[in-house]
Order: C-alpha cells, then structure tokens, then sequence
C-alpha cells in the first residue's frame, strides 16, 4: 500500500475502464473536436484586433472595415455553435457513461464469488459504485475535454506570436518548463492526498450504512454514544485529508498563476520597449497583451484542471481495481460454452438433476486462514436422501454445504452431482436446481408477490400463491390490506423475523429445487412458526436430496442420516435412534438441549 501510495498519474487503470467507456467515443470527440474548434477561434480574434488597430484606429481611417466585421461575426457565430455542440456531448457523455459504467461495477459485483462479500463492508463497495464512478464520469465528461482545449490554445497562441514576433514570444514560453517542472512536482503529491481522501469517505460510507441497518441492535443496546464518537472521528480523519490535499492545491494553482502574472508584465515591459524602438506596432503588441492575459488565464485554468483530473486518480484506480477483480469460482471455458454463463445461459444444454452427491476426498480452507476446515472429507448421498448435519460452531457445516452449492471450490479432492465433478456444469445450472434458506432471510424491496417469485420470474400468480400455502405463508398476506401485493419495504423490514422466513421458504420452494439446504433456517423463528415451517418442510423434502444444518435439534430427528462434524470430519453418523444409542457426542448434545422439555412431558 505504501509503494502505491507513491505511484504518480498511471494510464493502466484507464486502460481498464476504456472498454466501458469506448461505447461513447463519438461524445468524447465531439467534446474535444467542438472546443478544438473553440481554441482556434480564441486565438484567431486577437489577430484581428491587431490588424485593426494598424489598419484602421492608427490610420484613422474606416474603409474597408465591414470586411473584418464579418469575419469578427463569423468567428462569434462559430463560438456559439460550437459552444453548442460542447455542453450538448458533455452533458450526454457525462449522463451516459456514469449509467454504463455503474452497471459495468454493478455486473462485475454480481460475478464476484461469495470470498469477496465475507470480508468486504458494504461501504466499500457503495463507494465505488456511486461516489467514484461519478467522479470519473465527471472529469471524463467537463475536464478533458477542457484540459485538451487549454492546451491546444497555448500551443495555438504560442505558434501565433511566434509568427508576429518571435523575440517577444521567448519571454512567454519560457514559462512552459516551469509550469511542466511544477506540474510534475506536485502530481504525485495531489494524487497520494487524494487516496486518503477517498479511503476515509469509504469508511463514512460505510459507517453511515452500519448506523442505519444496526439502528435497531444500536438503540436496544444504548450505543448510541459510542457509535457517534467513532462517527466523528473518522470524519474528523476525512476532513484532516481533505485539509491536507487542499493545501496542497493551494500552493500549486497560485503558482501557476503567479507564473502567468510575471509572464504578462514581461510581456508588456518588453513590448512596449519594441514600439517606441520601431520593431514593433502598436497593433501587435495589443494582440501580445491580449494573449498574455488570456494566457494567464488558461494556465490558471489549466493548473485547476489538471491538479483535479490529477487527484481523481485514486477514483480510477478503485473502480479499476474492482473491475478487474475476478471471481475465485469460476466456470472453465470450455463449460461457458456449453452451458453458458449467469447472464446467457444456455439452457437447452442443461441436464436434469436427480441429485446425488458425493464428497471425494475433499479438503478446504479459507485463503485468509490457513487452517484447514475439512480435511480429507468423504460422504455419498443418495438422491432424494435427508442429511442432518450437526456440531459445535467452526466445525464445518456451513462450509460442507458451501462447497455442495459451488459459492467455494474445495482445495482438495472433488464433489460430485450425479456422478459428475460439479466444475463440469455451469454454477448457474447448480444454483437454479438449488433451494436455499438462510439462517438470516433477506427480502428484497417490492412486493410479497414479487420476493416469493424472485428466483422464477416465470411463475403464475397461481403457483406464487400455492408456494405461500405450503409453508403458510398465505397467512401473512391474509391479514395484510393489500395481501400478496403489500410492500415488505428495505429488507422486509415491514415484517416480523418469522414472517420473512415462512416467505424465504415459499421463494425457494417455488423454484422445484432438486437440492434443498437449510441453513440452520428456523433457530431465528418461534416455536409455533417452527412447527408450521417443520410441517411443511416434512412434506416437500420427501424425494428431494436435502441438507439440514441443524441448531435445535428437535427438527432433524426424521433425518435419513444425521452427520455429526468435528474440526472438518465426520465423528458420528447414524439415524437419530443410532446416534442416541451410541451415546457419543450426539447423545450429549440433544439431552443438553432437549432432555430437561422431555423429562417434563413425559415423552424422554
């Protein structure tokens, strides 16, 4: 990170964004190629004010004046359109490559395998997509364009009083190393600054995010305070690194324009010493006059110009860094095409699935931690079978059903759906024969309707409304004024815990899967929805292969076989009957949990 934090302006992250960005080449050029046009016209006018100053105010004379009118009126005509056509392709490029290159982000967020979300706040990623894709869309769209301007006019002037007097051009351009020598000079600082300054607006991003969606855990905890402290220091660390970069700029643009200053008093010292020696009329030294201001402008724009292109590198860089990230799990070429991808699949190409699974010698750990979570883990499933899978917290569950569902690739050995390696299908293939139910639901802004039919857009109201009823669902709509077209709003937070659960269950029973995971998908849930959930599930996972991560354990007793995990291997497997009579861990574990409840009912 330091060395980066050295790195001046680069092209190579550009490089990356250009394949976006290309889609609107015609603006571009029509933003640059208008005020190329823009910068001939700036420097023809104060030729034509020389010649009138000789020709006519000298001369005192008005004849053949209309002639340079109409070329003065030809030039401003020039201007306007011109002008037109500049703020028409800025305003369109502006709008329409920030809409592509949000969704470019966006897609790319969507490839991303599930490693990048575990350790990746949502802050960072909102940042990225909104604040510096904006940026970058802005500085493409209005400083380029302006920048290619600046420099196109003092090359432009610079040729013109070359041509008028060459003696009096030197004393302008040898301002041209300086400002190159300070330029330079402060770059690499601008651009270093401004990563601290992105850094830190990622982390009130992110603070702003884990304030608003941990509003409620914050009040019924009393943190507010502490959440607010640690707010206002790191907008206190952001606002000491803007304090910083905009020091910086501070010296630099004053710099430039001092230099511009210096150079347009030269310019008039020397030019006035020429026209009482004779070398030189009135009329160009008008035009020099007017060249050197307007120099002195266009270096102060230029300086302002390229110091904020300048500190927007560190905007490029991010956006170019997670346009290039690339998923971890990932189709091989030769399976895209045939089954396609997430976005073009082929489905015409897809098998059915019976769904059978076999662990093959399968090892895996996390890269950010080296110690192995399974460990040489072998398991056949018939399909259609029910697997119970149980242990203490770290022991494995989650991750064996990961690597089932393909969100990770084992380090060793190799799982099998239906006698094939599953890097043989498409994830897409496995993921829409897969119904998943998180131990947290998520629902998404719209409608119950819309969030039961989010993983079939296909399904008829008929089908949506038959999913709800077989996980009593329908019973949430039933009490709602608008039932099944009622707003769940941001997250479901219009409903209750279980309620979004009994509605997550209706999503992935919707989609027929031919594997059903449940990932510890009642512990959040009462014990009456607990039972409506379990009744349901009794019914649906019959003939389908299932995988129960269970916490209580009261729910998996009807399990064809239960697994019981320890540090990354199996330790006890059996049917609920085997494993009591065994009395190993399991035994212990459900008369920890259960024995006390039994013993009062009668029923242990």
């Amino acid at each position: 990170m330091n060395e980066q934090r050295k790195t001046g302006f680069s092209l190579a992250p550009w490089r990356t964004l250009w394949p976006v960005l290309k889609r609107h080449a015609g603006l571009i050029a029509g933003a640059v190629g208008s005020n190329l046009v823009l910068a001939v016209t700036d420097f023809m006018l104060p030729l034509i004010q020389a010649e009138v100053v000789d020709r006519f105010i000298l001369a005192g004379t008005l004849e053949g004046l209309g002639g340079y009118m109409l070329k003065y009126l030809a030039l401003m005509a020039t201007e306007l359109v011109m002008l037109r056509i500049y703020f028409a392709c800025c305003m369109r490029l502006e709008m329409n490559s920030s809409r592509d290159l949000r969704d470019a982000v966006f897609v790319n967020l969507q490839r991303l395998s599930l490693d990048y979300y575990s350790v990746t706040s949502a802050g960072h990623s909102l940042s990225r997509v909104m604040s510096d894709t904006e940026r970058i869309c802005g500085m493409l769209a209005w400083r380029f364009p302006d920048i290619i301007w600046g420099f196109a006019y003092i090359l432009g002037v610079f040729v013109v009083m070359s041509t008028l007097s060459l003696p009096l051009a030197v004393t302008l351009i040898v301002l041209a190393p300086v400002v190159t020598l300070l330029t330079v000079y402060f770059q690499r600082r601008l651009i270093a600054l401004n990563r601290d300054v992105r850094a830190q607006h990622s982390k009130i991003t992110a603070g702003y995010n884990e304030g608003i969606m941990g509003a409620k855990t914050s009040k019924t905890m009393a943190l507010e305070r502490k959440l607010c402290g640690e707010f206002e220091q790191t907008t206190a660390a952001a606002a000491r690194a803007g304090i910083l970069h905009g020091r910086m700029r501070a010296i630099y643009v004053p710099l430039i324009v001092l230099c511009g200053a210096l150079a347009a008093s030269a310019t008039l010292l020397r030019g006035g010493r020429m026209v009482l020696e004779g070398s030189l009329t009135i009329g160009v030294l008008s035009a020099f006059t007017t060249y050197a201001l307007s120099l002195f402008q266009s270096f102060r724009q230029q300086a302002n110009g390229i110091s904020q292109a300048v500190s927007q590198q560190a905007c490029v860089e991010r956006v170019a860094e997670l346009m290039a990230r690339r998923p971890t799990v990932c189709d091989r070429p030769e399976v895209e095409a045939r089954y396609g991808d997430a976005f073009h699949p082929k489905e015409e190409n897809w098998e059915p699935m019976r769904g059978e699974v076999d662990f093959e010698d399968v090892s895996f750990h996390y890269e950010e931690g080296g110690e192995e979570v399974l460990s040489h883990f072998n398991l056949h499933v018939p399909a259609g079978a029910t697997v119970a899978i149980v242990g203490e917290t770290g022991a494995g569950k989650s991750t064996l059903v990961n690597l089932v569902c393909r969100f990770y690739e084992p380090t060793g050995g190799r799982v099998l759906i239906d006698g094939r390696d599953v890097r043989e299908r498409s994830q897409l293939w496995l993921h829409s024969h897969i119904g998943y139910v998180l131990q947290e639901p998520h629902l998404f802004s719209g409608t119950i309707r819309e969030n039961i039919r989010y993983g079939r857009p296909e399904a008829t109201d008929e089908e949506v409304e038959q999913a709800a009823r077989a996980v009593s669902a329908d019973r949430i709509a039933a009490k709602l004024e608008k039932g099944y077209d009622t707003d769940v709003g941001e997250c479901g937070d219009r409903l209750s815990t279980g309620e979004k659960q009994l509605i997550s269950f209706a999503r992935a029973i919707l989609v027929r899967p031919s594997l059903f995971v449940l990932d510890e998908a009642t512990s959040s849930v009462d014990t009456q929805t607990e039972q409506m959930i379990q009744q349901a599930t009794d019914t649906l996972m019959r003939g389908t292969t299932s995988f129960v991560i269970a916490h209580r354990l009261s729910t998996i007793r009807q399990a064809d076989t239960i697994l019981v995990i320890d540090h990354g291997r199996i330790v006890e497997q059996g049917t609920h009957e085997e494993l009591l009579e065994r009395k190993g861990v399991y035994e212990t574990l459900y008369t920890t949990q259960l024995s006390a409840q039994e013993r009062e009912t009668g029923k242990a």
